[in-house]
């Protein structure tokens, strides 16, 4: 029997983290001795305080339905945690609770885009945004953001890529795959256009507790009132809590729009899943001291194996100011080991040095690598090292 799946479905791009994911794991099963630097999640558990108030949910007898846009408790507690980190004030009916950020940004999506309608994707992007734009019916347009420029889009770029379907612009900061983070003067230049255009913007900032040195986040719906007003704020305990299996993320913002996402979830998902919702209260209202342990883990991390990473010949990268990973430029690198493409390249890092990382060209820039270093610092240095020598077997094999 043959069955004919539907449009929206066959125009997906697999993602391509996923995939070296899976080639990671097939190469392990067969016993080889993999460094998986494709992971985008950290490698800590979530805090102990918060596994106990899930457990004692559980015991409490909280097991049931909660309300399709979150427990009441937990939509407080992320206004509470707005007011006191953004200085921003929600009500309640401007709250929904999703199962994770990912669900927020899917729902979002549903509720907001009719078919032919623009949201303007900054490259590189994290690779989910375009394939829920077009499940949405949407068409991604795609701004570069340049590494001179940081891997950031400016006013001017915005300005240039809005037409009469424009709908919305996605801000991702701290970014995934680069980690930089827009400034506040950055924000305010491209609020500018946004509010000149009536431009919903999404702000997602699921990495915003992760951010290293002298560098700030800032939310654009912090620049001013009419800015707030544009912006749909996503975020949730992932990345923040270390809580991705949980799967609890919020969207923050115009009632009229959390009101319709809240409908739309409760003839998809009912509710999520209510003991994570009281895990996620304690992540939000307990100590944040292992955020903060966290936070510093990765930091030092970060400062050791960028100088190892650059040190390698062909090899250039960007600082990243936040998140978890490292988005080196490759493609010198890669011509030097003798390989016209960075995927390429990937392919033989993985199948040679035993060491996996993302290709860039899933994140809309095919010049990069992604590399977490959301793993121990011992293997982060293996890795490097394994690295290096792949490339210079590469290039001693093809003089």
């Amino acid at each position: 029997m043959t069955i004919s799946l539907a449009n929206r479905v066959n125009a997906l791009t697999p993602s391509s983290t996923l995939a070296i994911t899976a080639k990671a794991k097939e190469l392990k099963s067969k016993g080889l001795d993999v460094i998986g630097l494709g992971a985008g999640e950290p490698d800590f558990n979530t805090p102990e305080n918060i596994i106990q108030a899930a457990y004692q949910s559980m015991q409490d007898g909280m097991t049931k339905y909660t309300p399709s846009g979150g427990l009441p408790a937990l939509k407080e507690a992320v206004i509470n945690k707005l007011k006191n980190d953004q200085k921003l004030e929600y009500k309640n009916n401007e709250i929904i609770i999703t199962n994770g950020a990912k669900h927020a940004l899917f729902t979002l999506f549903q509720v907001l885009l009719n078919e032919g309608d623009e949201v303007i994707i900054p490259t590189p992007y994290w690779v989910s945004y375009p394939e829920q734009v077009k499940l949405a019916g949407g068409v991604p347009v795609y701004v570069e953001g340049t590494e001179e420029h940081d891997f950031k889009i400016n006013a001017q770029q915005l300005e240039a890529a809005i037409t009469q379907k424009t709908k919305a612009i996605i801000i991702n900061s701290p970014n995934n795959p680069t980690g930089m983070l827009y400034t506040k003067e950055e924000l305010e230049a491209l609020g500018k256009v946004c509010v000149k255009h009536n431009l919903l913007i999404i702000s997602d900032e699921i990495y915003e507790k992760l951010v290293y040195g002298q560098h700030t986040h800032t939310s654009i719906a912090e620049v001013s009132p009419e800015l707030k007003a544009l912006t749909i704020i996503i975020n949730g305990v992932s990345k923040s809590h270390s809580m991705t299996g949980w799967r609890i993320g919020y969207a923050a913002g115009d009632q009229s729009i959390i009101s319709a996402m809240t409908d739309l979830a409760s003839h998809s998902t009912s509710n999520p899943t209510t003991t994570s919702q009281f895990g996620a209260i304690e992540a939000y209202e307990g100590t944040q001291d292992t955020v903060e342990t966290m936070r510093q883990a990765f930091e030092k991390r970060l400062d050791i194996i960028y100088d190892k990473l650059v040190a390698i010949p062909g090899i250039s990268c960007k600082k990243p100011q936040g998140a978890f990973y490292l988005y080196p430029n490759v493609k010198e690198a890669a011509s030097m080991a003798g390989y016209d493409k960075v995927d390429d390249f990937v392919t033989g890092l993985l199948e040679e040095a035993h060491v996996a990382v993302v290709p860039g060209s899933g994140f809309g820039s095919p010049e990069n690598i992604r590399l977490s270093y959301a793993v121990s610092l011992e293997l982060l240095e293996e890795a490097v090292e394994r690295i290096r020598l792949f490339i210079e077997k590469k290039i001693n094999d093809n003089k």
